[in-house]
């Protein structure tokens, strides 16, 4: 029997290897960009009088973010210029995306969107883009720096990193904004990002990636080789694997898209769904994140993503009782976004888990970043319609009917753990108390 006092704690994992506090401070700086160019700006929008069909064209300006898979490749063969002599070519990459969202960022902040709109989309599709290549290479960095057995830890303080960063850019960027204007706002969050970039530099370059590559193969084989890869790789089982992952946000997506006018038609103020939705349910999703890690190492990858596909679409029961109720209840609204937030999470530590080892190594940035944009793409898709849905069958019919998408998924995903063999050698998290 493990003795419980031998294992190491958070603080002990975090002070032992410097890897996980990078991966942190990394993961701070992944959680801002995407919301600074989505909801957040919205708000700014709003206030500005941008007509509201305006805002809804506008979250395509997030569109960097689905289609990542298509430059990822090149990250991984390419060296950045200037910054892959000083950082080698993954940090380097990082470090270059950062400092491109720092200047999106200013120029943002200069804009004036209810004279000049042209200009926000501008500056705002440039941090879409910078937002997306930093995600790709830091997500590339992770899956090479540290060994199978790390991964899920990693993923956990990654995790735990982008929801602070998250707050920030939802949260903090709104109340500075309040106080001191929208223009000091984005100001501030540029000035957060140099957290990440001070990460980079003193995160561990992986030896593979410390010298210049020379070879630069061409535009076709630089994007098919990491498709062809990873599908030769999986063999047989390819079309059941990437099926699964394609399903396993979708029920999450459909969710979201309608979960803010579920609360807006319940009369909750915004203050309560800001405190709620973003303070508490901040560690709430923390607590899902590191539950996430334990029940991983204690029953293995694959069984724990068939809990997560479970739980997670079930949870959305819990969003159907909320529309079921009918009325501004303060008890069940935080009971439903507690036990949405945290099965969310839960299953998105896992998920993350899972893709990071099915990519490989060589082509950690292409591959990951095309698992990622296949797990995201059919569900974004299908949340255009879910406004439709919600006024042809109403709220509560709509989310027992997000629940049930999962089940499909569910039966994928039990018969991919029962018959498909690991692809890589299972991840062994770190023990952790």
């Amino acid at each position: 029997m493990t003795d419980v006092s031998a294992r190491p704690s958070w603080l002990a994992h975090l002070a032992s290897d410097r890897r996980y506090a990078a991966m942190t401070a990394l993961g701070f700086s992944m959680g801002m960009p995407f919301l600074l160019v989505y909801s957040t700006q919205s708000a700014w929008l709003s206030e500005a009088g941008v007509p509201l069909h305006t805002i809804g064209l506008l979250a395509e300006l997030t569109i960097a973010y689905k289609f990542k898979f298509v430059w990822a490749p090149f990250l991984d063969k390419y060296d950045p210029p200037v910054l892959a002599g000083l950082l080698g070519r993954r940090r380097g990459w990082i470090v270059l995306s950062q400092i491109s969202i720092i200047l999106s960022l200013i120029g943002v902040a200069f804009g004036d969107p209810a004279n000049f709109i042209w200009w926000t989309i501008a500056f705002s599709l440039a941090l879409g883009f910078a937002g997306a290549t930093q995600d790709v290479t830091i997500d590339g960095w992770r899956i090479v720096a540290a060994p199978a057995h790390k991964q899920s830890l990693m993923t956990a303080f990654m995790e735990a990193g982008y929801r602070v960063g998250a707050l920030a850019a939802g949260a903090g960027a709104l109340i500075v904004a309040d106080r001191y204007g929208w223009r000091v706002s984005y100001l501030c969050m540029a000035a957060l990002i140099s957290v990440g970039a001070v990460a980079a530099f003193f995160a561990p370059e992986p030896e593979s990636d410390l010298h210049a590559k020379h070879e630069h193969p061409g535009f076709v084989a630089t994007v098919i080789a990491p498709i062809k890869e990873l599908v030769t790789r999986l063999g047989p089982w390819a079309v059941p694997v990437l099926l699964l992952i394609a399903g396993f946000r979708m029920p999450g997506y459909l969710t979201s898209a309608m979960a803010m006018p579920l609360f807006k038609s319940l009369h909750i103020s915004d203050t309560d769904i800001a405190t709620v939705t973003k303070l508490f349910g901040f560690w709430i999703a923390l607590a899902g994140t590191f539950c996430a890690t334990f029940v991983v190492r204690k029953l293995g990858l694959m069984s724990t993503l068939l809990i997560g596909t479970i739980a997670g679409s079930a949870s959305h029961l819990s969003l159907a009782w909320l529309a079921a109720e009918g009325r501004s209840d303060y008890i069940a609204f935080v009971t439903a976004v507690s036990i949405e937030g945290f099965a969310y999470a839960f299953a998105q530590v896992v998920l993350i888990t899972y893709m990071s080892e099915l990519a490989s190594t060589e082509l950690a940035a292409s591959q990951y970043a095309l698992l990622t944009s296949l797990c995201a793409l059919p569900g974004s898709f299908l949340a255009g319609a879910s406004g439709f849905i919600v006024e042809r069958v109403g709220f509560e019919h709509f989310f027992i009917g997000t629940s049930l998408i999962g089940v499909p998924v569910a039966l994928l995903a039990w018969f991919v753990w029962r018959n498909h063999p690991p692809v890589v050698t299972a991840a062994e998290p770190a023990t952790v108390e």
